[in-house]
């Protein structure tokens, strides 16, 4: 019997506490997560949710508290200095949402693709050039080669530090608002650059966003809520009698190993879930409804 593949990204009961002399705060509080090798996902969340936590936990430039962190075959927890510094030349890439800290200001496009080839000992020579124009062109970037970060636009900026983050073929690529500077347009192609890479390299991608352009044109958006993964959203295109193509866009309640589930902000306003709800156990189904006693609310009227 083959035993299924491991996912990339393997989060269960995560939990990352900042603690200072007179406070703590629990900025994940359980979180599970699981990402499939070739997947893309969006995280989105509020201000303060723990999307970002998380994704400092992912790249190695921070530690969880407790649960479990698998990324690429690593442990984040059980990483020592040095196998961290390994991790993140050879494992994970990295794109931040200031254009400015992805690039070496004082080097060309070219330049700063073949400086993360040169500090992971990649490829030489010619084998490196041809591995940095392929690069470029992946990205469309190839006219801006010899050309420095302020000589570029800031969407040509962004694909060209996908090509560095990419450089070293990582298993896992993560990006932290990455269109978060740009205009709409600008937006597209770069989440365009983001989808060739998850496609033609296989690299499975995980985008922390609030963009809802971003969160809509993926196949999987994840939202987290109080330092938890609450809901799902699965994209899928299917095809019907007639034979022709829909999309479908379906939302799931996150369920954790001891049951506990976030129901979406939209449902419980709409049906004005509070407190407590009444749970009834169907066939097929759990239905929930508001929980207040509708007899106690007719005495007291």
């Amino acid at each position: 019997m083959t035993l299924p593949a491991a996912p990339d990204i393997d989060c269960v009961d995560l939990v990352r506490i900042f603690r200072t002399k007179d406070v703590e705060v629990q900025a994940l509080q359980g979180l599970t997560l699981r990402v499939e090798a070739g997947d893309m996902v969006a995280v989105v969340g509020a201000s303060g949710s723990g999307k970002s936590t998380l994704l400092g936990v992912l790249s190695g430039l921070d530690r969880p508290s407790a649960g479990r962190a698998i990324v690429a075959g690593h442990d984040m927890l059980a990483m020592t200095k040095a196998e961290r510094v390994t991790f993140q030349r050879t494992s994970v890439g990295f794109v931040w949402q200031q254009t400015g800290r992805n690039l070496l200001p004082y080097l060309t496009a070219a330049e700063n693709i073949a400086a993360v080839l040169a500090i992971a000992r990649g490829p030489k020579g010619e084998a490196r050039v041809k591995r940095v124009d392929e690069l470029l062109d992946l990205l469309g970037v190839g006219d801006v080669r010899d050309r420095t970060p302020q000589e570029m636009s800031g969407g040509q900026q962004q694909r060209v530090a996908i090509a560095v983050a990419v450089a070293n073929d990582p298993t896992v690529l993560l990006a932290d608002e990455p269109t978060g500077e740009l205009d709409e347009a600008t937006s597209e192609e770069v989440l365009g650059a983001m989808r060739r890479v998850n496609e033609e390299r296989g690299v499975t991608t995980l985008i922390v966003t609030h963009d809802p352009t971003v969160a809509t044109q993926v196949r999987r958006t994840v939202q987290i809520r109080d330092g938890r993964t609450s809901t799902e959203v699965v994209r899928s295109t299917r095809t019907d009698e007639a034979g022709d193509e829909y999309h479908v866009a379906e939302e799931f309640a996150v369920l954790d190993r001891v049951g506990r589930m976030q129901l979406p902000a939209a449902f419980a306003a709409s049906l004005e879930l509070r407190d407590r709800v009444r749970l009834t156990l169907e066939s097929d189904h759990v239905s929930v409804r508001p929980g207040h006693d509708a007899a106690a609310e007719e005495e007291s009227a």
